[in-house]
């Protein structure tokens, strides 16, 4: 182990330094915005991709991206509170079903001679009778 920090060394919890990082991105008007994400234990983390195939397995193709080095992307992100770095995660949520298909419902129809369940008008009694008083 070295006694002394060049400034090439990487952060003690990354084990290489990433290089350029694939960042996710959203259009921000004139300019890009950085997204921000949180942690397992909610902290607000930045993150970035070392490829662009592991972004899109995580984030979907359709992500938009930017290219930053980690210390530009830790100096944008330090002034917001975000002083974490997330290399290369993974979803930890499951995927996203597909929405079912919109069938139609099959029509119910009463039963003959059945009391029909009416719901209660806004402002009645539950027991649907009303009282008139008297001034």
């Amino acid at each position: 182990m070295c006694l002394f920090s060049y400034d090439d060394d990487p952060e003690p919890e990354e084990r290489v330094p990433a290089g350029a990082l694939f960042v996710p991105a959203r259009p921000g008007g004139p300019q890009t915005v950085v997204r921000l994400f949180r942690g397992p234990l909610g902290l607000r983390t930045a993150v970035g991709f070392t490829t662009r195939r592991r972004l899109a397995a995580t984030l979907g193709e359709a992500q938009p991206w930017v290219r930053l080095s980690a210390p530009a992307l830790r100096a944008m992100t330090g002034p917001l509170g975000v002083h974490a770095l997330t290399v290369d995660p993974a979803l930890s949520a499951p995927a996203v079903a597909a929405a079912p298909s919109a069938r139609p419902r099959p029509e119910r129809r009463p039963v003959a001679g059945a009391p029909v369940a009416r719901p209660p008008v806004s402002g009645a009694p539950v027991g649907g009778v009303r009282r008139e008083i008297a001034s």
